[in-house]
């Protein structure tokens, strides 16, 4: 589970990863980093977007928590006050805790500046 500080929450920050943050794609997801310019004093923040087309509530439930997993083990990684979008496509339905890990590392390596654990 991520902790409090590190959940993304509002609208508006969701908006302005997606829009103005970098992006990268992958099979199973699409990763969206922000980092706001000036504004360093906050943790970084992780939010998941997981919608209907990946699958029933019980599947959709059961990506988000891969996904927050995987994602707490990179936060550390993440620059400053960096915002985080995890956007999961329908094929992170049937994709193995495994195959979401490499996917997640592959995004943030390609989104992130400098080197990232794996």
């Amino acid at each position: 589970m991520l902790p409090p500080a590190h959940r993304l929450v509002d609208a508006d920050s969701f908006r302005l990863a997606t829009r103005a943050g970098e992006r990268a794609g992958s099979r199973t997801l699409v990763v969206h980093l922000w980092t706001p310019v000036g504004d360093a004093d906050g943790p970084p923040r992780v939010g998941f977007v997981v919608s209907k087309a990946v699958g029933n509530a019980v599947v959709r439930n059961r990506v988000k928590r891969r996904l927050r997993h995987l994602a707490r083990e990179h936060v550390s990684s993440l620059p400053g006050s960096a915002v985080l979008v995890v956007r999961a496509l329908p094929a992170a339905a049937g994709a193995s805790y495994d195959a979401l890990a490499e996917d997640l590392a592959r995004g943030l390596r390609r989104v992130v500046p400098g080197p990232v654990r794996s």
